[in-house]
Formats: structure tokens, C-alpha cells, sequence
């Protein structure tokens, strides 16, 4: 048996993680090397109990790996283990690593072009309306999204980004044939056929439960540059995902919110207490994680030697939102609520087109929160 179908199999048992299956790989040399042994010296392993040791002693390796694998292959599933070239390199840097990653769909490029947008289950219209925006507005900067799939926040984020024409991954709770809410089946199929990804760690049959959320959360922060939270309660999940960022080293920002909301008292709380970046839109994000955005550079590209910075976009090739808002301002500018009553937008849709014509250095805004003309 060659090492990554060792940990395939060693995935498929409950109770191994990557702690435990460390201890067995180098007390035993290899994954390999695990297959095969006896309940005795396996009970002799720091850490592994007789249990653990009968279940792995006693466990059919050949016959429950060529199942998996023949499950997955029919279901149009990739199994990516710690051995393979394809594993996301920032992924082996987490304090325990999936063993495997099963795909279904095309993984974007990790971590450097990604961003997480989690937030509550119970959202309210505010929370839904920001999410939609600073999705939209990340997806029009060049980053992917990912997610949990989970109701609220999750599923706005991956359908907007759907809709925006941006690679989202959706990071699951249980095994990819235990999709989970069902409702968001058509969803999951929609991510993947516009180049995103579903993703899980956990054997294609296993069962969500409370304990596998967390655990999923960890792959959801590890995958990103950045954790945005949009709207969450104290008690919500998101604060996992971003504690666990902010364990990991990444950045995480949160959504400020009505100060007597519930579902606003855990985005409050990461700025008050754990350092996150208090954020209004996708621009603060990048100034954040400090790589600002360039017309026709990629997200973290810096402008060559000799290469002009400063190159705005020309007005003329506008689509009709654009221009509609583009033509009320001028070099006085407007605030953000004279141009909803001016233009009919709701306040997501001219958030996005804003921050467009910042993108194309046509708009710019300063802390009075005026938009003008850039001179």
C-alpha cells in the first residue's frame, strides 16, 4: 500500500486526526507502515488508546479504500492527500492539516487572491445587504470567496459571487455526498459549474454534526488571505473562523453594525477586543492587507520600473448603471444617500458600482464620505 492511500484509509477511520496519525506514521516510519499492525503495538503509541488501536487493527484497509475511491470516482470526486503536488501548500502550514481534501470542482489559487466572507445564520436585511456588496465588490478586485454554505451570510456570499461572475469554494461541515442544508444543492452545482469548488475533509459519507463544524472552520480561514465577517452574533460560528485566522496569522475585518442588534454584538466585539480591522467596503480590505488595487494589475502586483501607476479608465466604455452615477457627480461630488435618492439604487447595488468607478480611478471619496470626480 503506497503512503497516500495509507492516509485515505487512515482518514476514513474516526477518532485520527492529524496529531494521531503523526504519532502512528513516525513510530511506525510511514503511513504505510501503519497497515497491518497488531491491536498490541499499536496500543504501545503515545496517544493511542486500546480502542483507537482495536479499531485501526481490526479495520478492512483494502477493501474500505478501493470502496472510497471507487465512490469517488463515480461521484466525480478528487481525493487529495498531504502526498499529492495538488494539496494547497498554505493548507500544510495549519497547526493540523486535513489529511485529505476531497474536490469536487477546480481550486482557485491559495491563499494570496482569496478572501473568507462568513458571518450569522439568522441575517438581518443589513448584514445581507453588506454581504452582497463586499462580495461583489471582491469579486470585482480579483478574489475569489469562500465559504461555508451554511444559511445567512454563507450562502449570500457564494451566490453573489455566482452572479458577479467570481470562483467561490464551499467548504463543508460533512462529507460531500452529505450536502448539507439540502436547499442549497442547486447552489453547490452552480459553484461548481462557474469554476468554483465544493471541498471537504471528511470521508464522502460521514455525517455533519456540531463537532465537524469547527474543524470545517479552520479549512474556511486557512484558505484565505484574509477573514471577512459581515454580521454575527457573540455566539456565532464565524468568531471561530476568525479566532482561528487571527491564530493563523491571517487578517480579519469585520462589519460594524446597530449597536443595539444581537446579530451585530460579535462583529463588535473582534474590533473591540481582538484587533480586526473595522471595514465599510472591499477598498478598506485591501488597504488593510495593504496591496491596494491598480487598473490592470492583478491583486498584490506592484506597478514595474517605469510603469505608469496613475492610468485612469476612460468614461466612454461605461455599462448604464456606471454612467448613470458617474454623470450626477461632479467635481463637488455628492454623499452616499443623495446619490441613492438621485439614482433609485438600493444601497448594495451603488456600493458596487462606487466602488467600479474607484477601481477605474473615475470616483474617488474621502473621510467626509463625499463622492467626486477624481481630477
Amino acid at each position: 500500500m503506497l503512503d497516500r492511500e495509507a492516509c485515505i484509509v487512515l482518514n476514513l477511520i474516526p477518532g485520527i486526526g492529524f496529531v494521531k496519525y503523526t504519532a502512528l506514521s513516525e513510530t511506525f516510519g510511514s503511513p504505510a507502515g501503519v497497515c497491518g499492525r497488531s491491536a498490541e503495538e499499536l496500543r504501545r503509541v503515545p496517544g493511542i488508546g486500546a480502542l483507537l488501536a482495536d479499531k485501526v487493527a481490526n479495520f478492512d484497509w483494502q477493501g474500505e479504500l478501493e470502496r472510497e475511491c471507487e465512490l469517488a470516482e463515480k461521484a466525480g470526486v478528487r481525493i487529495i492527500t498531504l502526498f499529492d503536488e495538488a494539496y494547497p501548500d498554505i493548507l500544510r502550514h495549519l497547526y493540523d492539516p486535513p489529511l485529505c481534501l476531497y474536490v469536487r470542482g477546480r481550486l482557485p489559487v491559495l491563499p494570496d487572491t482569496a478572501v473568507a466572507v462568513v458571518g450569522s445564520r439568522r441575517m438581518s436585511r443589513y448584514g445581507e445587504r453588506m454581504t452582497q456588496a463586499i462580495t461583489r465588490e471582491a469579486v470585482e478586485a480579483g478574489f475569489s470567496v469562500i465559504s461555508g454554505l451554511a444559511f445567512g451570510v454563507d450562502t449570500v456570499a457564494h451566490s453573489t459571487t455566482v452572479e458577479a461572475g467570481g470562483t467561490t469554494v464551499a467548504v463543508l461541515g460533512g462529507g460531500l455526498m452529505r450536502l448539507h442544508p439540502q436547499e442549497n444543492v442547486p447552489l453547490a452545482r452552480r459553484i461548481v459549474e462557474t469554476g468554483g469548488a465544493i471541498v471537504s475533509e471528511f470521508p464522502l459519507r460521514f455525517p455533519v454534526s456540531r463537532t465537524s463544524f469547527p474543524r470545517r472552520n479552520r479549512i474556511v480561514a486557512g484558505m484565505a488571505r484574509a477573514t471577512i465577517v459581515t454580521e454575527a452574533g457573540v455566539d456565532s460560528g464565524a468568531l471561530i473562523t476568525a479566532r482561528l485566522a487571527l491564530e493563523n496569522g491571517r487578517d480579519v475585518f469585520a462589519v460594524p453594525g446597530h449597536a443595539d442588534n444581537p446579530q451585530a454584538q460579535g462583529c463588535h466585539l473582534l474590533i473591540k477586543e481582538c484587533g480586526a480591522g473595522l471595514i465599510e467596503n472591499f477598498s478598506d480590505v485591501l488597504n488593510g492587507i495593504g496591496i491596494g488595487f491598480l487598473p490592470g494589475l492583478a491583486p498584490g502586483e506592484s506597478a514595474g520600473e517605469g510603469q505608469v501607476a496613475y492610468n485612469p479608465a476612460s468614461d466612454s466604455d461605461l455599462p448604464p448603471d456606471a454612467a448613470k452615477v458617474y454623470g450626477i457627480l461632479d467635481r463637488e461630488g455628492a454623499g452616499f444617500d443623495d446619490l441613492v435618492e438621485a439614482t433609485g439604487y438600493d444601497a448594495g447595488t451603488l456600493l458596487s458600482i462606487l466602488m467600479r468607478l474607484e477601481m477605474k480611478m473615475l470616483v474617488e471619496h474621502g473621510a467626509d464620505q463625499v463622492y467626486r470626480r477624481v481630477r
